[in-house]
């Protein structure tokens, strides 16, 4: 199968790329390498550097699209939120648009904030404004179009420094610079941490599936841990310090889960390799 995967260079891109190339499908790649880098770039895939809204210029018979392409943080969102409604939105309605003219399946990387309120950043507003975009094209274009919600996201590849790092793989790059482990808040609050190979099994399982979804596939390892407990866990393992900080807004209590979908009709079986993870580094 002909697949385009938008933000390939990314974390989750890159590594749902070497799953898919593994499998014998034929994959090409759009990013604008914002956050993405060349290093993560997979030998057999065919790579573009374009904005999401250049997406009509690809070609026209992709089977699959999995649009990945995001500003994926809440922080860097308040400093620009012109920037992460393009990308987020308009982008976002670019693809869906992409998929109806070429008719392929399309997988929307949705995110655990469309649980908490969506207008505490401009990030959970964008992100739950593409879900609705989404079912709007399900609705009235009867798109073929599935939308799966992350859960705190780690594993090899994930960013280690700058705006883009999400806590586990922050933490990985103070330690590496021997500073301490920062904590943003009471560290109390709680997420769903999901390995990324398990992110990978369900999109793979997804974007395969004739089972529809109305709502949205939940990936998440249906457990969760504070921000403490996981410090704890680094601490153990690095002998490093921690410094706890202000919170921020838009800092929402706990992720977790919200259904068992995914698991009962597509048997995806997450497992919660946290503590493994981080005993391996």
């Amino acid at each position: 199968m002909k697949i385009l995967v938008t933000g390939g260079a990314g974390f989750i891109g890159s590594n749902l790329i070497k799953r898919l190339l593994q499998e014998g499908h034929t994959v090409a790649s759009i990013d604008n390498y914002d956050s993405g880098c060349k290093e993560n770039e997979i030998p057999g895939c065919t790579y573009y550097a374009g904005d999401i809204e250049s997406v009509f210029l690809m070609d026209k018979d992709f089977k699959l699209i999995y649009h990945l392409a995001a500003l994926s943080r809440i922080q860097p969102s308040f400093e620009n939120p012109t920037e992460t409604f393009r990308v987020n939105t308009t982008g976002t309605q670019a693809v869906c648009d992409f998929a109806k003219e070429i008719g392929a399946k399309l997988i929307y990387s949705g995110s655990s904030s469309r649980w908490h309120n969506p207008h505490k950043s401009p990030y959970a507003c964008y992100k739950y404004i593409g879900e609705e975009i989404c079912k709007m094209y399900k609705e009235v274009y009867n798109s073929n179009i599935e939308i799966v919600r992350f859960y705190n996201v780690y594993g090899p590849g994930e960013i280690v420094e700058g705006d883009w790092a999400a806590v586990i793989g922050k933490w990985r790059g103070q330690i590496k610079k021997n500073h301490p482990i920062t904590i943003v808040g009471d560290g109390k609050q709680k997420r769903d941490f999901t390995h990324v190979d398990d992110i990978v099994e369900g999109l793979y399982k997804i974007g395969l599936t004739y089972h529809k979804q109305d709502d949205a596939w939940e990936l998440g390892t249906g457990k969760n841990y504070s921000i403490n407990e996981v410090a704890d866990m680094f601490i153990k393992r690095f002998s490093c310090v921690k410094v706890y900080m202000s919170d921020q807004k838009g800092n929402y209590r706990e992720t977790l889960r919200e259904n068992d979908e995914a698991l009962q009709k597509l048997i995806w079986v997450p497992k919660d390799r946290l503590q493994e993870y981080i005993n391996q580094l």
